[in-house]
């Protein structure tokens, strides 16, 4: 759901970065850090890797497709904003009577600041993939025995400027979902951290699986960090680009206990309320580990990594 990003003073300066070298041949630049046009080298990958994750998809998976915005109130409510109220992008337009929102290009005209008359829409960017599924899940009524699995993606956006290519502010996430029976969402996620660990082998990646917390905010958020590692609620999937102190979140595997279940009034099999968790995958951070690890020419990327991606 969430990968977690770390971040320190040295992270926002414009210090040589060991990913720089790859920017060039990845991404054109938009104007603004962490939002770049890619290129068809760096998007070929991208879609070689996201048919390998399928090819790994469960029998018995719905597929689901989001798009970048998703319902604000539902946002709200899944607790988000309480969570990650410095992540999250809201969309605003021009509202009102036609003078008014003529009022506000003319500003512009005259040099002045047309966005002080924009107002927020009934829509937020989606920060994480799975959020959209819980209430849709809710609406089907109980859950049938052993649970449902979802198969989502988004392009998901965080407000993180930076220039560092493996924190985009806009990117795409893949993941898996269960909703159904503590033992069906503990089962789902030890199956699923065996087999990404499997897929990141295949694709030639060196890796760590560690314990970790998301990004809450504020004090009570580093309160809530401390928890989540105690319980094991979060492992991530960890490539050293920079250094194995300062290795990039690739995948996560996710445990939310029954927080979406009491929220969304989703009940189990047996009536109780459901617990859910789900594999996160960053897909950019995947691709931006790949050409790092195997150079940028992929006719010299090892063979039975080739072989495995279908290049």
């Amino acid at each position: 759901m969430n990968i977690a990003v770390r971040t320190d003073k040295v992270a926002s300066t414009q210090l040589p970065d060991p990913l720089d070298h790859l920017a060039h041949k990845l991404f054109h630049h938009m104007g603004t850090d962490g939002v770049y046009a890619r290129t068809a080298l760096y998007e070929d990958v991208i879609e070689r890797l996201t048919a390998l994750i399928t090819r790994h998809r469960e029998a018995g998976t719905e597929t689901m497709r989001f798009p970048p915005v998703m319902n604000r109130a539902q946002l709200e409510k899944s607790g988000y904003l309480k969570s990650f109220p410095n992540l999250l992008g809201c969309v605003c337009g021009l509202h009102g009577t036609e003078r008014e929102i003529n009022a506000a290009v003319s500003r512009f005209d005259a040099g002045g600041d047309w966005t002080t008359s924009l107002s927020p829409a009934d829509l937020v960017l989606s920060p994480a993939a799975c959020y959209p599924v819980y209430p849709i899940a809710a609406a089907r009524g109980q859950l049938p025995q052993g649970g449902l699995r979802f198969d989502v993606a988004a392009d998901c956006f965080r407000r993180e400027p930076s220039r560092h290519l493996d924190r985009l502010q806009s990117f795409r996430m893949r993941e898996y979902v269960c909703i159904g029976s503590p033992d069906d969402v503990a089962d789902f996620r030890e199956r699923w951290m065996v087999r990404a660990q499997a897929i990141a082998r295949d694709l030639g990646l060196v890796f760590r699986v560690d314990y970790a917390s998301d990004p809450f905010f504020g004090r009570v958020g580093q309160m809530k960090a401390v928890s989540q590692k105690q319980q094991s609620l979060k492992f991530e999937l960890l490539v050293p680009l920079r250094s194995e102190e300062q290795a990039t979140a690739c995948m996560s595997f996710n445990y939310h206990r029954d927080h979406f279940g009491l929220t969304w009034d989703i009940k189990d099999a047996n009536g109780a309320p459901a617990h859910t968790g789900c594999v996160a995958f960053g897909m950019d951070r995947l691709a931006v580990a790949m050409f790092h690890t195997h150079g940028t020419e992929l006719a010299k990327w090892p063979a039975s990594v080739r072989e495995l991606l279908g290049m």
